[in-house]
C-alpha cells in the first residue's frame, strides 16, 4: 500500500501491523491477538480523523493516486460482454481515451473514458489521460453508434487536460472538443458523465455534458491545475496548496455551485482503498440512473440539459440601461 504525505502517521501505523502479523506467522507461540486488535483499531481511528477533515489539495493528492481505480477497471469489474471498438476513421486510435459497447445488468450501454494507465510504460502509452483530437473524435463515434442503437452513453472523466501539443492543435483540438459538447447536449439517449479522477479543462468538458454528472468524493474539476494556476499567477509551483483552496474544485464545491448533479461516497481511505466497493457503489449509481432517465422522453432530456446548462453560473441582468450610461459609470474599458 502506498501512503500520501499526509498519511505518514498511518504508514507508521500500517507498518507496525504488519510486523506483528509477521511475527504471528513466524511463531505460533507468540500470541500478539491484543497488541495486532489494539493497533489495528488505533489504523483505523487515525484514518478517520485525517478523512474528516481533507484540504483541498489533499483530495487533489488523492484523485491522482498511483492505486486508484482507473476507467479499465471500473469497465471490468461493473460491466459484462465488453466489446472495446477503435480509431476515428480519420487518424489514428488514440489509446488515452477507450470505449466500447457492453452490458450493464442486462442492460446494453456505450461506455467510453479517459485511460491513464497503470505503470510508468503503459503511462506513456496512454500519453497519461492526454486525449488527442482523434481521441474526442473517437468518442463521438461511439456515441452515435449508441445513439443509432437506442444504448445509453456512461463517460468516466480522468484526464490533467487534453494534449497540447502543437500536432494536436494542428488537427483541430479544440474543434473537436466543441463539436463532442455540441453534439452530446443533443444527444437522444441518456448521457451519463462521471469524474473517477482529476477533471481538467476542455480535456473532462470533451466528454462531459450529460444528464447527470457526477463526481467521485476525492476528485476535482476545474479549469487549471492547482500547480499551473499557482505558476500562472505567483510564478511558482510553491503556491499550489493555496490555488486549489481558491479554485473551488472539490466535489463538495461543484455541488453547491450546481455544476455536478451528485457527488458519489468513496470507502474510509479513498476509491484506492477498496476498489471492489467503490466498484459495487458506482454500479448502483449507473443502474438507478439509467432507469430513472430511460423514462423521460428523448425531447424532454435535451430540454432538461439545456435548462440545466443555461443555469450554471452567476451573472446580473440589467433592466433598460441605456448602454452609454453604463459605460459612463463602470469604465469603457
Amino acid at each position: 500500500m502506498q501512503f500520501l504525505d499526509f498519511e505518514k502517521p498511518l504508514e507508521e501505523l500500517y507498518s507496525q501491523i504488519n510486523k506483528l502479523k509477521d511475527i504471528s506467522a513466524k511463531n505460533n507461540k507468540v500470541d500478539v491477538t491484543n497488541s495486532l486488535r489494539e493497533l489495528e483499531t488505533t489504523f483505523e481511528t487515525t484514518r478517520t480523523k485525517i478523512y474528516q477533515n481533507l484540504t483541498p489539495w489533499q483530495r487533489v493528492q488523492l484523485s491522482r493516486h498511483p492505486e486508484r481505480p482507473y476507467t479499465l477497471y471500473y469497465i471490468q469489474k461493473i460491466f459484462t460482454n465488453f466489446i472495446e471498438l477503435y480509431g476515428d476513421r480519420q487518424v489514428k486510435d488514440d489509446k488515452a481515451m477507450v470505449g466500447g459497447m457492453a452490458e450493464l445488468e442486462g442492460q446494453p450501454v456505450m461506455v467510453i473514458g479517459h485511460q491513464k494507465g497503470v505503470n510508468t510504460k503503459m503511462r506513456q502509452m496512454r500519453n497519461f489521460g492526454m486525449a488527442n483530437p482523434e481521441g474526442y473524435r473517437k468518442a463521438l463515434r461511439l456515441m452515435k453508434i449508441a445513439e443509432k442503437f437506442n444504448r445509453p452513453v456512461i463517460t468516466f472523466i480522468d484526464t490533467p487536460g487534453a494534449f497540447p501539443g502543437l500536432e494536436a492543435e494542428e488537427r483541430g483540438q479544440a474543434e473537436a472538443i466543441a463539436r463532442n459538447l455540441f453534439e452530446m447536449v443533443n444527444m437522444r439517449v441518456p448521457v451519463i458523465c462521471v469524474i473517477i479522477g482529476e477533471g481538467a479543462s476542455g480535456g473532462a468538458l470533451g466528454i462531459g455534458v450529460g444528464d447527470k454528472v457526477a463526481m467521485l468524493e476525492n476528485t476535482w474539476y476545474s479549469v487549471i491545475s492547482p500547480e499551473s494556476c499557482s505558476s500562472i499567477l505567483w510564478r511558482s509551483w510553491n503556491f499550489k496548496e493555496k490555488a486549489a483552496e481558491q479554485l473551488k474544485l472539490t466535489s463538495q464545491d461543484m455541488s453547491g455551485f450546481g455544476l455536478v448533479d451528485d457527488v458519489i461516497p468513496e470507502p474510509l481511505g479513498g476509491a484506492h482503498s477498496d476498489h471492489d466497493r467503490m466498484a459495487e457503489t458506482l454500479k448502483y449509481y449507473l443502474i438507478d440512473n439509467i432507469a430513472a432517465l430511460s423514462k423521460i422522453s428523448p425531447d424532454d432530456r435535451i430540454n432538461q440539459r439545456i435548462e440545466k446548462l443555461s443555469k450554471m453560473g452567476f451573472y446580473d441582468e440589467l433592466d433598460n440601461v441605456p448602454m452609454a450610461e453604463f459605460l459612463n459609470e463602470n469604465g469603457s474599458n
